[in-house]
C-alpha cells in the first residue's frame, strides 16, 4: 500500500520509537523509505544570543546525524536513502514528501500539552494539517 514512506527523525529517544513503528508497517521489498533529518536555524546557533548556551547540546555534527540515521537504515527491508536538510522542520518535511511524492510520512510527537504547545508548537500537528499525504504519528512513551 505504501511504496514511498518519508520518516522524520531526530535525536531523541523518540527515534527509536517512530523506527520500531516503521518495521512494522510490514514493508514490501520495493517499497522505499527516506530517512529525514531536519536541522532548524535554533540547533544551528541561528536566533540564538552568542552569550547562551545551545538549546541542543546533545546535537551532533552533521556526521553524527548521518551515523545515527545509518543505524537505523540497516534494520530496513526495502531501499532507503538518507536526507538531512537544515530550516524549518514543518517546511522541510513537507518538502521532502512532495519532492519524493511520499505516501506516508511517518513522525513523533513530543507529547506536548497546553501552554507548552501553543509557545513550542507542534510539528506534528502543523504537518499533519498540510500533508499531501498520509501522516502517522507516534507518541512519546507513557511514563
Amino acid at each position: 500500500m505504501f511504496k514511498t514512506i518519508l520518516v522524520a527523525l531526530d535525536t531523541s529517544e523518540l527515534s527509536a520509537r517512530v523506527m520500531a513503528a516503521v518495521t512494522q508497517l510490514n514493508l514490501e521489498p520495493d517499497a522505499q523509505v527516506i530517512l529525514s533529518h531536519v536541522i532548524s536555524p535554533v540547533e544551528l546557533g541561528f536566533g540564538v544570543s552568542a552569550d547562551r548556551p545551545s538549546l541542543h547540546p546533545q546535537m551532533g555534527t552533521y556526521r553524527s546525524i548521518e551515523q545515527h540515521l545509518q543505524q537505523f537504515q540497516s534494520y530496513l527491508p526495502c531501499d532507503s536513502e538518507i536526507e538531512i536538510v537544515t530550516g524549518d522542520p514543518v517546511e522541510e518535511i513537507l518538502r521532502l514528501a512532495n519532492i519524493y511524492g511520499a505516501d506516508l510520512i511517518v513522525l513523533g510527537s513530543r507529547g506536548l500539552t497546553g501552554v507548552e504547545r501553543v509557545v513550542q508548537g507542534s510539528v506534528s500537528g502543523a504537518v499533519v494539517a498540510d500533508a499531501p499525504c498520509s501522516v502517522f504519528v507516534v507518541k512519546p512513551a507513557e511514563t
